[in-house]
């Protein structure tokens, strides 16, 4: 089932979805259903599974040449959500980015979700990966989300990426027509590399007007950036869902790597009393209450769905989701 269609039969109820990260190179399946199963009491309608590409390096070979060798390799998002679904009956939206992708890889990766009856997917631009200091697209694929989003959109119509309209052979098949429901990414306090916000939900509406259905949102943790986001979305026009993105602080590390990884701010309330816990422990305490009462106040806010980011660890989530639903 679609994520709006979810949505639409809550009748005004919030649901609880989570994210999950693929298990890294050597582990299997199992250890990925362990952090998934503690969290299948809450009845998620849908889970996230993101997409990691491949990093590389260049390692020098005898006699001077330089041999481009892969160290960062995780197992394909496609099978992961083909193994969800069959494990715990319950939709899965694949992650797809541009980066490292052709066209063509693209559509064959859609066509395989089809097959699957996967029916939604998130579609995102993807970060740099760290050899490259800055976003760079694959020679014949996407240098925007929303251009991804439009080709999923076509292939919603039956139109391939390099399909030719002025030839149909006679006695062809029907083309094949997938029915994606498209989710985007919007960010609360922008994207990182917008000049400014106005900015940001110009581009964040040309995704809607490419065929994407609905929005989920950075993680923030000030409920303010996202009323204020909300809201200068609805000014631009946009009226698909938007469900917020959350994720409670466990360690103190995190006070900085967060806003580093993720280009965001955190409150000065949240920052002193995590600075103030003794050690993670008391930090992972205080990062679950604050995650708590934001939740409770989005709730009453009326959002369609709370989507947890839970960085392969359930214990935390399903505290708060214990705590709500």
């Amino acid at each position: 089932m679609k994520v709006t269609e979810h949505l639409r039969r809550a009748h005004g109820k919030t649901l609880f979805s989570f994210e999950v990260l693929p298990p890294r190179k050597g582990e299997n399946i199992h250890s990925l259903f362990a952090n998934i199963e503690p969290l299948m009491e809450f009845k998620p309608p849908f889970i996230d599974v993101t997409y990691h590409r491949e990093e590389f390096v260049l390692r020098e070979r005898p006699g001077g040449l330089l041999q481009r060798k892969a160290v960062r390799k995780r197992p394909g998002t496609v099978g992961i959500c083909a193994a969800i679904k069959n494990r715990f009956d319950v939709d899965t939206v694949p992650h797809l980015i541009c980066g490292g992708f052709a066209k063509e890889e693209t559509e064959n990766a859609l066509i395989d979700l089809h097959f699957l009856g996967i029916d939604n997917v998130l579609a995102l631009r993807g970060d740099p990966i760290k050899s490259e200091g800055h976003f760079q697209p694959h020679p014949d694929g996407h240098r925007y989300a929303c251009d991804l989003i439009g080709q999923i959109s076509e292939l919603n119509h039956g139109r391939y990426h390099d399909h030719d309209e002025q030839y149909q052979p006679q006695g062809a098949e029907p083309v094949l027509c997938t029915d994606f429901c498209i989710g985007t990414a919007g960010y609360p306090e922008k994207h990182f590399e917008a000049p400014n916000h106005g900015s940001d939900i110009r581009f964040l509406k040309d995704k809607i007007d490419r065929g994407a259905d609905y929005i989920v949102t950075q993680m923030f943790f000030d409920n303010e950036e996202f009323f204020k986001f909300e809201k200068r979305c609805r000014a631009a026009g946009i009226t698909v869902p938007i469900i917020p993105g959350l994720k409670p602080l466990t360690t103190k590390a995190q006070l900085t790597a967060l806003p580093r990884a993720f280009f965001l701010s955190i409150p000065e309330a949240l920052s002193e009393a995590i600075h103030k816990a003794k050690d993670n422990a008391a930090a992972r305490e205080v990062g679950i209450e604050w995650c708590l009462n934001q939740s409770r106040e989005l709730m009453a806010h009326g959002v369609p769905c709370l989507h947890y980011y839970s960085m392969g660890k359930a214990e935390a989530i399903r505290r708060i989701a214990a705590g709500l639903f």
